[in-house]
């Protein structure tokens, strides 16, 4: 069971939905020192120090970063020298997280960045194959989560019990000429029968749906959970990181801009005319000529594409989903440990429009998704809001064909 996409282990900025922006977009690449003698001590492998540090600019986290993971442990601030470096000490955590198709493209790489998270105690790794191998090798990171392997569908019951976020990027891969459509007959099986067994065992998991076509895909895990009586709306989430951090990133590049720094909005679904970057919403507040508009939206929702393309038949976009998959990881298991101040796109029940799923901003909380923000869809350009109309029918297409799937498709027992 091959994964279909990769993110990355990044801690992530928050924001209020007072004046600030609401959207937890920005990241840095993962350079904490990790190092407790007690709960880090092997954490990065670095010489041991009493706690953590976090150095405002050195580090990933950033200067506005900072403070949102320190969140996640018990503060102790102090200075040192005439450097200002932020300490605290981490709280043991206790959240066990299920990867299935942890064999596959994704599922390695985001394995890997989900296994350097403090938040992790134990990482479960679910594929019909090849899956010990990874056990094996991802075992020897020394850092505090347990990892254990379960292979083949007699293992699946055992790799969710008392799993509080599961991930599911298994599925075969985009390969060049192939949409997402063409993905659907295989994809759709494989996340129904996962889901099902999520249902059965861990119903009040997150469950996170990696696998494409995220925009039918995810319908599909509603219907089925609905059909097996368990569908909690807040505690299932399309992830569309993806789209976030490419938005980020080409704007950042196209304007100069410290990237972490960038914010961008995106909105609608996961394919692309659905993917909506909204770029009159950036933060920093940047102008745009109607070129480059159109270069960059462009570019942003075929993203996909130039990867299959640049990999030549090798493979689709498994290291940068990899990497956002992992940090919408971290944001839910920020949330769950009691973070209130959490926000990331995902695509999920919604009203904000007349579709009954949509991506856009949502606030994260330990039961899951506590509002879903509609302020960026308020104000939109011309340009923008002429493509939110021109999504619809698409992304409405895509919806339907994954509740007609399940709903042909009746769960086992």
């Amino acid at each position: 069971m091959a994964a279909t996409s990769t993110a990355n282990f990044f801690t992530t900025s928050t924001a209020s939905c007072n004046s600030k922006p609401c959207m937890v977009s920005k990241s840095k690449p993962f350079g904490l020192r990790f190092n407790s003698p007690n709960y880090l001590r092997n954490f990065s492998g670095l010489k041991a120090a009493t706690s953590v540090s976090c150095e405002s600019e050195s580090s990933f986290l950033g200067k506005e970063s900072t403070a949102a993971f320190r969140d996640s442990f018990a503060p102790k601030a102090v200075k040192q020298n005439s450097d200002s470096i932020t300490r605290f000490q981490p709280r043991a955590s206790s959240f066990k997280v299920a990867i299935l198709g942890a064999a596959g493209g994704i599922g390695q790489p985001l394995a890997l960045l989900i296994k350097m998270s403090p938040l992790v105690s134990t990482l479960h790794l679910y594929d019909i194959a090849n899956v010990k191998g990874v056990t094996a090798d991802l075992s020897h990171c020394n850092t505090p989560s347990q990892v254990l392997g379960f292979t083949g569908a007699a293992e699946l019951p055992n790799s969710l019990k008392g799993v509080d976020v599961v991930v599911i990027p298994a599925g075969v891969p985009r390969k060049p000429g192939m949409t997402r459509d063409d993905l659907f007959n295989i994809n759709a099986n494989i996340v129904k029968d996962l889901v099902e067994a999520v249902a059965d065992t861990c119903p009040d998991a997150f469950i996170h749906i990696i696998s494409n076509p995220v925009n039918s895909t995810v319908p599909i895990a509603a219907e089925v959970l609905k059909q097996k009586g368990v569908y909690d709306p807040k505690k299932l989430f399309g992830v569309t990181t993806l789209d976030v951090v490419r938005a980020n990133t080409f704007v950042a590049q196209r304007k100069n801009l410290k990237l972490i720094d960038v914010d961008v909005p995106v909105v609608g679904g996961h394919a692309g005319i659905t993917i909506l970057p909204l770029l009159s919403k950036t933060k920093p507040s940047v102008s745009f000529t109607d070129e480059e508009v159109e270069e960059l939206t462009v570019r942003i929702q075929n993203a996909g594409t130039e990867v299959v393309e640049a990999k030549a038949g090798a493979g689709s976009a498994t290291l940068s989903m990899a990497y956002a998959a992992a940090r919408f990881v971290e944001s839910s298991l920020r949330a769950l440990d009691g973070d209130t101040d959490v926000y990331e796109c995902s695509y999920v029940q919604s009203e904000l429009t007349e579709l009954p799923f949509f991506a856009s901003r949502i606030k994260l909380g330990k039961k899951g998704v506590e509002a879903v923000i509609p302020s960026d869809l308020q104000g939109l350009t011309e340009y923008e809001a002429k493509a939110l109309e021109a999504l619809k029918p698409e992304l409405k297409a895509s919806i339907e064909k994954g509740i007609a799937f399940a709903n042909k498709q009746p769960v086992t027992a």
